[in-house]
């Protein structure tokens, strides 16, 4: 039987007034109370119709977007704020405004996730990544909530619009303008695997050196998130191999720069002794030293597509579910060089 508003008032010992006035997020409400209303909604697994007549005519005109950490930490990778270029333009274009999640844990943002829904902040939510296992995905499906998301989802694929590049293809691109100049001991330095554009980017990397008949070798490849620290130390220790590698695929611009840092402060040349190639061409791999040979993914456009499919899913209440594909090309700089 499905839990109602009355089972969760009866449980936090308040009216069913109250426990609507709390879903809407009621400044009147005292913050004691709206706790205490929250916890029983949680221990009950309540949520609200969101479907029902009152939500579906009553508009905030008001975009979610969702970070993958802290706003605060995100916006440290210069991704981020071009992506919301895209957003915000789209929804500008439309006379939305936009909300970001608040939060530094997992738990946290969750939590800011589902009080913008519950509290009817937002119309629609765009996730602006993509990883394994996300509850805050699994949330959006089963309250029915319009969502998008940038990156290719890790299940529920058909169930989801989203906007994403050929991140395997993408990483097997890179690889194989690598092979082209020469190089053949590759490695591969990535960010957090349950991200699914890196485990994608990993997955083009291993094909294109299989596909050329090179053993892979699992020393040439870092993916997890590193402090500074630990990411030296992998540097280190790859670049010292008797047979280190003479080319990087690095997942990120903001990480091939860091990577760059480190093999200026151990004396090795770029391009010279190694040759690094990136994603994502932000405007700091065209100044780096030396500029960063990078695949150009479209960030902007990642972000206004995303925007584009959600203001549609609104307008039309449509169920359909589309897979948008941008786009990306190699840009040539002076990280690279033949073998």
């Amino acid at each position: 039987m499905a839990v109602t508003i009355k089972d969760v008032a009866k449980l936090a010992n308040v009216a069913p007034s109250t426990v609507s006035r709390v879903i809407a997020n009621n400044t009147r409400i005292s913050e004691k109370t709206k706790r205490r209303v929250r916890e029983a909604m949680e221990e009950l697994g309540y949520h609200p119709n969101l479907n029902a007549r009152s939500l579906a005519n009553s508009s905030t005109k008001t975009l979610g977007l969702v970070m993958p950490s802290s706003a605060e930490k995100a916006f440290q990778n210069p991704f981020f704020p071009e992506v919301l270029r895209g957003i915000s333009t789209k929804a500008h274009e439309e006379k939305y405004a936009l909300l970001i999640s608040t939060g530094v844990t997992e738990k946290e943002i969750y939590e800011a996730v589902v009080g913008m829904v519950q509290g009817r902040r937002v119309d629609g939510i765009v996730m602006l990544y993509s990883r394994e296992d996300d509850q805050i995905i699994d949330y959006l499906l089963e309250v029915n909530f319009p969502f998008t998301v940038i990156g290719k989802p890790f299940q529920n694929e058909e169930q989801i619009t989203y906007i994403d590049n050929d991140n395997y293809k993408a990483g097997k691109e890179a690889t194989n303008y690598l092979l082209g100049l020469g190089h053949e001991r590759i490695g591969f330095i990535g960010g957090d695997i349950s991200f699914m554009f890196t485990n994608d980017r990993l997955l083009g990397y291993k094909k294109a050196l299989q596909q050329k008949g090179i053993s892979l070798s699992s020393r040439y490849i870092v993916h997890e998130e590193l402090t500074e620290k630990e990411m030296k130390k992998e540097i280190v220790y790859l670049m010292s191999l008797e047979d280190c590698p003479t080319a990087l695929v690095v997942a990120d611009d903001f990480v091939a720069l860091k990577v760059l840092y480190i093999l200026a402060e151990l004396d090795i040349s770029v391009p010279k002794a190694v040759s690094v190639i990136s994603f994502n061409n932000l405007l700091l791999a065209e100044v780096s030293t030396p500029s960063l040979t990078s695949v150009d993914i479209n960030i902007y456009k990642l972000g206004y597509e995303a925007a584009d499919c959600l203001l549609k899913q609104l307008a039309t209440s449509s169920k359909e579910r589309k897979k948008i594909t941008v786009e990306h090309q190699i840009i040539k700089r002076h990280s690279t060089d033949v073998r």
